[in-house]
């Protein structure tokens, strides 16, 4: 069974020192904010029935890395990211209505 990636995921993704708690706070926040992004792209989510599977963990890591990277651009541009829309395909369940 596949979960969320964990602080330790997202360090070895950023190639940050893994025995440092330097960022620990942040990278808490980061990592929570792009999970609460994948939820939200992913469309209709229920805490209670739902979890990842390896593409959203990988989402999530991706996402991380981009807020972490860029983290004065806004979340609809870094969610525009093709690697990170790779992994979310065939997971939306909320769809535009023109």
């Amino acid at each position: 069974m596949v979960d969320w990636p964990t602080t330790d995921d997202l360090k070895q993704a950023l190639d940050l020192d893994p025995g440092s708690d330097a960022w620990a706070d942040r990278l808490d926040i980061v990592l929570s904010a792009s999970i609460a992004r994948v939820k939200r792209d992913v469309g209709i989510w229920d805490e209670m029935t739902d979890t990842p599977d390896e593409a959203l963990n990988q989402a999530a890591l991706r996402m991380g890395w981009l807020i972490w990277a860029s983290p004065t651009q806004p979340v609809e541009v870094l969610s525009a990211d093709p690697a990170y829309r790779i992994c979310l395909k065939g997971h939306r369940r909320r769809f535009a209505v023109a």
